[in-house]
This record gives structure tokens, C-alpha cells and sequence, in this order.
């Protein structure tokens, strides 16, 4: 079979490939040898929120009684419930993948896919059958995986992933979790507020390392405050499995020791799915297991592109959908502005939540970067005090010279709704008088913004 594009892989990079594809006038097949939505929509993003929101719910039945609300009895979590409603949201995502799909005339193959040449793929179906499908232009969007760690190997029971931990049968009495990403964060948020004894292990000093330093260390008090145990800087050694109990051993600033548990997350970092699909022998050029692309995501071999998680650069599920654009749109012969990575917004959605875009203060500082700060603290903020939750503040960094915004970092309640204007006003070459001098709702959280964009230049109202 001939089409104009192949996309290999569903995810939030390779659907919308194949929808911008087809509304471009393209004739589109996806081959997926999972769900569709990949690992965003069925075990990644979307799951992970939905266990977040049953979180959010239990903690203010829990302290209900801080609002006004007379609570008579216990509050207690059905897991598995918790659990179910997290896989059903999941799978009705992925069924509406198959309905875009069907509205855009994209046909979906389903099974391995395996590069045979640069216009040809190999599709090893579920039932063992293997059909060869052609195209003109093949994009590669396969994702990627939890990483497995040689001193503490993923067995899927003792020692699991992010996909485990989606789908536990019951709430572990115990949980470390072994580094502190967005997948670390986010689940050890969540098991704690089950009710599970959770410590988060960090190699490196902060929590959250890519954040902003005033950031990671406010993550670590909230983390504190809520009853989760924090330890950075500290380095595992191994994880030892004994009578499904683990034991793991640690090594920080004290010397070595051991903590035990029922179960550990791993959460240190992901692998790329580039095995076995037909890169070397093609001669595809790869580098540290991401496939190297030029502006426009046009692999070393012609009618290739790759996207997403595969290539270097942010493995974030927008930033995947944003190069599915322009590489499509490339390929269609349309003249799409390369993305600036400088630019791309970060969330974490534990409680408090984070949410960045551009520069840190460290990142600043390192490249000698003059700037001015603006901060406000939620502390001051009545829309906050009013929610019941006053952790946190935005942080915005401008260039002392041109007054343009640099960086923008807040940590607190429902945060990551308000970054996207920060994205637009860094793409716009915004400054902060810009910000000062634009009204913004009373009260709101994004009252913040202005006010730490007025701290900036000593004009701060509230503070």
C-alpha cells in the first residue's frame, strides 16, 4: 500500500503528525503497536492527572473542617477505584485518537513497525502476519520508556516504573521513589496522599533539578510539610529484594545506609524506543540514543524525520506535538517557523504545583547575564488565602538592560494554567512594564504576575 506519509508511533508526537497530515491534503497511515495516544495519553500525562485530581479531592475532604465544612466521618480512599477511574479516563482519550483518525481518513496499522528503506516499512501485525507499506515521507515519533537502572533492574513488582505505578492492584504501605522529574514528583504526591509512608531519593541537591534553585527548595518544604520525606544529594547504591520486602541501600554526605519498604519507583530518567526499528541498518545517525535532526526534523537519510522523544531535546508531550507541526508542515511545502527551544514552558503538577519557561537565576549568573528580579509571594495573595493554600510564588527574571523577561518560575496552587502568558509575552519580546501596565483580574492568582513584574522595579502594591 502507498501513501504520502507514514507516521510510526501515536503518540502526542506521530497523532497530531498524521492529523496535520491529512488536513494538509495528505493520504496518512499510523502503524501503533500499543494504544493509541501513546504513552502520554494511556500511561503517561493524562492517567498521572487523573490520579492527581483524586488527590487533590481526598486532601480537602481531609481538611474540609479548615473550610467551614463539619466532617463526621473518616475520609478514607478507595484505591482501587482511584486506580479505575485513572485507566477509564486514559482509554476514553485513546478512543478519541481513534475517532480523529477515523474523521481524518488516517489509516491505522496495527503492530511493530521496522524501517526496510527510505520510503518502506515493515509491519509485524499482532497476528504475525507482516505487511510492507510504502510512502514518500516516513516520520518516526516511538517515544519513549522508563529507564532501567542496572543497581535497582525494574521487575514490574518490587521494583517498578511509571506503568506500575498507574495501575497498582493495592495502595503499597511503603514507597521510595528514586528521583525527583515531573514522573518522581508527581507520583510521590500522589501515594502519600493515598496514605502510603513515601520517601523521594535525589542524586542531585535539589528536588526538581531543572527548576529554579528557589523553587526546588520550596517543592522540598511543601514535600515536608505534607509528610513526605526528602533526601538530596544522596546516591543509590543497589535495591535488595528479600521476601518481597525491599531494602535500599544509599550513600549521602553521612556515609552509607539503608532504608526499607514494600515498594520503589523508579523515576530516573526515560529511554529512547529506537531498537530494532531499522536505524542502523539504513545508516541513520544517532548520538547518545536520540537520532540527530536538522531544524525542520529531516534525518541524515532522505525521506526520514524523526520527532519527540527521539530527538534531542526537551522529551516533553508539547514540545513533540509542536515539531509534528512543523515538520508536516515542511513537508507540505509550507514555511513554518523553526521552534525556539529557548521557549518552551515545563509543569510539574504535584501540590504545589510548577511551571517555567526560559532562563534560571543559576543559568543567568553562569552566563553572566545581567538581570533584575521580581518576586511575590502567595503569602500575600488574597485569591490564595482564600483557596486554602499559600505555598509558593511567581519569580520573574528580566534583562536589566532591555527590561525583556528572561525567566519565568512559579511554584503554587493550580500555577500551571498561568505560564502559557509568560510564553507569549517572552515570544513577543515582552518587558515587565508591560506586564505592570496590563490589567489583570482581582482577585486572581495571576495577580502575581503583575505585582512580581512591579517588584521589579519597586513598584510593588500588595508587598
Amino acid at each position: 500500500m502507498k501513501f504520502d506519509l507514514i507516521v510510526l508511533g501515536s503518540g502526542p508526537g506521530g497523532y497530531v503528525a498524521a492529523i496535520r497530515a491529512s488536513q494538509l491534503g495528505m493520504n496518512v497511515a499510523v502503524v501503533e503497536k500499543a494504544e493509541l495516544g501513546g504513552i502520554c495519553l494511556n500511561w503517561g500525562c493524562i492517567p498521572t492527572k487523573a490520579l492527581l485530581k483524586s488527590a487533590q479531592v481526598f486532601n480537602y475532604f481531609k481538611h474540609s473542617e479548615d473550610y467551614g465544612i463539619m466532617n463526621e466521618g473518616v475520609a478514607k480512599p478507595d484505591f482501587n477505584k482511584v486506580i479505575a477511574r485513572s485507566r477509564e479516563i486514559a482509554a476514553n482519550m485513546s478512543k478519541g485518537i481513534e475517532y480523529l483518525f477515523k474523521k481524518n481518513k488516517i489509516t491505522v496499522y496495527n503492530g511493530f513497525g521496522k524501517l526496510k528503506s527510505n520510503d518502506t516499512l515493515e509491519v509485524l501485525k499482532d497476528d504475525g502476519s507482516i505487511e510492507e507499506i510504502s510512502a514518500n515521507h516516513i516520520i518516526l515519533a516511538t517515544g519513549s520508556r522508563s529507564k532501567q537502572i542496572s543497581s535497582f533492574r525494574q521487575d514490574g513488582k518490587n521494583i517498578i516504573g511509571y506503568r506500575e505505578a498507574l495501575s497498582l492492584n493495592h495502595l503499597p504501605e511503603s514507597l521510595v521513589v528514586i528521583g525527583s522529574g515531573a514522573i518522581g514528583t508527581e507520583l510521590a504526591y500522589f501515594y502519600s496522599s493515598m496514605g502510603s509512608e513515601v520517601t523521594i531519593i535525589e542524586f542531585l541537591p535539589e528536588l526538581v533539578p531543572l527548576e529554579d534553585e528557589e523553587v526546588s527548595k520550596q517543592l522540598a518544604r511543601s514535600f515536608k510539610k505534607a509528610g513526605v520525606k526528602v533526601m538530596t544529594g544522596t546516591a543509590v547504591k543497589r535495591v535488595d529484594v528479600i521476601d518481597d520486602r525491599c531494602t535500599v541501600i544509599y550513600e549521602d554526605k553521612k556515609g552509607e545506609a539503608q532504608i526499607e519498604c514494600e515498594v520503589v519507583l523508579s523515576a530516573a530518567g526515560v529511554s529512547t524506543n529506537i531498537e530494532n526499528i531499522g536505524l542502523e541498518e539504513l545508516g541513520m545517525k544517532v548520538e547518545n540514543s536520540k537520532v540527530i535532526v536538522d531544524e525542520f526534523y529531516r534525518t541524515n537519510i532522505p525521506g526520514i524525520y524523526a520527532i519527540g522523544d527521539i530527538v534531542p531535546g526537551q522529551a516533553l508531550a508539547h514540545v513533540a506535538s509542536a515539531e509534528a507541526i512543523c515538520c508536516v508542515e515542511k513537508i507540505a511545502g509550507l514555511n513554518p517557523p523553526t521552534i525556539d527551544y529557548t521557549n518552551i514552558p515545563s509543569c510539574v503538577y504535584c501540590v504545589p504545583e510548577i511551571a517555567s519557561v526560559g532562563m534560571t537565576e543559576q543559568k543567568l549568573k553562569e552566563k553572566g547575564i545581567e538581570y533584575r528580579i521580581g518576586k511575590f509571594p502567595f503569602m500575600a495573595s488574597g485569591k490564595a488565602a482564600s483557596a486554602g493554600n499559600k505555598d509558593g510564588f511567581v519569580k520573574l527574571l528580566f534583562d536589566a538592560a532591555t527590561d525583556e523577561l528572561l525567566g519565568a518560575h512559579f511554584i503554587g496552587d493550580n500555577i500551571a494554567e498561568m505560564i502559557a502568558s509568560m510564553v507569549v509575552l517572552k515570544k513577543l519580546n515582552g518587558k515587565a512594564k508591560d506586564l505592570i501596565k496590563s490589567v489583570h483580574p482581582h482577585p486572581s492568582m495571576s495577580e502575581a504576575i503583575m505585582e512580581a513584574a512591579a517588584a521589579a522595579h519597586n513598584e510593588v502594591i500588595h508587598l
